[in-house]
């Protein structure tokens, strides 16, 4: 039997996923989120779907990241009222995430007159049609169609979605996880799949070891404390902060570090953090034990949450060494960007990046070494150190993404490379083609393209 691959998102570009599996008897997205860090993606994301969306059946969900979710209540607004699957943090998280983002929205029309996507009430649509499920757990759907998630290791509640049919598999695997992650279990392997969807971030890179990435934010705080200065560190307020506040309590109780004052500077980071601690057993073994012994792993000395605008406004204050986290990640929106327009001029600051810095995206200006920005209409000039761990990245590097087919492939008819930059992704392809003799293929924005399934 044959069925429809679209690809409407998530191709050429790191955000935005979005994905169809149209088997004539049932339409099927994987994903559906927002394109972030381009200056036109304002404009891709409030066009109309490529599709009708009310002619789609099921919604999976891989993760509750913005760039796999947040389009979702434009699509119910636009007429989708099937079901949507994910695992219980994944759909907990996205009601904090959508209605952060509305936020921003909101404020962004305000202040730069840009379109607001949707309103409270989609959000409320949209979680109404949700339905959770564990990992393991078989789903059935018209059509003879099973489905299950498998732990992808990403950030918590992530998972990779496998659909069956007739004995064919086809396997999306969302964002797949950096091995090790400060707090989750590696990625499940995915086996005897006919087609997998597989993204490819750092399709082209390697990440540094584990010991070297906990060494190198020892030796940044040091230096930040031996200066006297600051350190930034822009987080995504999903996982990626909360493994940064993990690696900083072990270093302060275990005495590597001194005590200094560490604010995390993000409303929707302090939410997030707390929902880590409603859902510890999807947490690796290690931290559970770690918590059960009775380490608040995000409780330490010198660790204050900066809830309010006027906390946030605060930190100017504190003299000598600190370090703030705050969102976003890419620097292209949130209160990270107040604290780079107070500090980026001081040599006396470090800015560590440890997430991917999509292009167009003032993270990446940084990242690329501009010395001269604009911030918020305000031009600002960087003697700021800019650093660089990509140890903490959520994503797999290259030979874990090759590693990761290399383990399960065996039978696949094609392997289908996206969200990654089209370097990246292109650089993977080959690479999958050469090492294991896979049919590789980088599709296209929309293209549509036939399998047997």
């Amino acid at each position: 039997m044959s069925a429809t691959l679209g690809f409407y998102g998530g191709v050429g570009s790191v955000t935005g996923a979005n994905f169809m599996l149209d088997t004539g008897d049932l339409t099927i997205l994987v994903d559906c989120g927002l394109v972030q860090g381009d200056k036109f993606a304002q404009e891709v994301n409030a066009e109309p779907f490529a599709y009708n969306p009310a002619d789609v059946d099921v919604l999976f969900v891989t993760h509750a990241h913005a760039d796999h979710i947040g389009r979702i209540p434009k699509l119910v607004k636009d007429g989708f009222a099937g079901v949507i699957y994910s695992t219980e943090p994944t759909r907990d998280f996205a009601n904090i995430m959508l209605h952060d983002a509305l936020k921003v929205m909101q404020y962004e029309k305000e202040r730069y007159g840009n379109e607001v996507l949707y309103a409270e009430g989609d959000i409320a649509a949209s979680l109404a049609l949700w339905e959770v499920v564990s990992y393991d757990k078989v789903i059935k759907l018209e059509g003879g169609i099973k489905a299950h998630y498998t732990d992808v290791g990403h950030i918590l509640g992530s998972g990779m979605v496998h659909l069956v049919r007739n004995g064919k598999k086809i396997v999306f695997t969302g964002d797949i996880g950096n091995d090790p992650q400060p707090l989750l279990n590696p990625p499940v392997i995915p086996t005897d799949y006919d087609y997998l969807v597989m993204e490819s971030v750092y399709g082209d890179r390697l990440h540094e070891q584990v010991e070297e990435r906990t060494e190198l934010l020892k030796q940044e705080i040091l230096e930040t404390q031996h200066k006297g200065g600051t350190l930034m560190i822009p987080a995504f307020s999903l996982e990626r902060t909360q493994g940064m506040l993990l690696e900083i309590n072990n270093l302060v109780e275990s005495g590597q570090i001194q005590p200094l004052p560490v604010f995390l500077d993000s409303p929707l980071a302090i939410k997030v953090t707390e929902m880590y601690r409603k859902f510890p057993q999807y947490l690796k073994q290690s931290v559970q034990d770690q918590i059960k012994a009775g380490d608040d792993i995000f409780d330490f000395e010198g660790l204050s949450f900066t809830r309010t605008n006027k906390d946030s406004h605060e930190i100017k204050k504190e003299k000598g060494a600190k370090i703030i986290i705050a969102g976003s990640g890419m620097s292209h929106g949130g209160r990270i960007r107040m604290h780079e327009k107070n500090y980026l001029d001081d040599k006396n600051t470090t800015l560590l990046l440890v997430g991917y810095q999509s292009v167009g995206s003032l993270g990446r200006l940084l990242h690329d070494g501009a010395k001269k920005v604009t911030i918020d209409g305000e031009p600002v000039t960087v003697n700021a150190k800019v650093a660089r761990i990509r140890g903490y990245s959520g994503h797999a590097d290259r030979d874990q993404l090759v590693n990761l087919v290399a383990g399960g492939g065996d039978k696949a008819k094609q392997v289908f490379v996206t969200m990654g930059e089209e370097r990246s992704s292109l650089f993977l392809v080959q690479r999958l083609r050469d090492y294991l003799g896979i049919n590789a293929v980088a599709p296209s924005q929309n293209e549509k393209v036939e399998i047997d399934f």
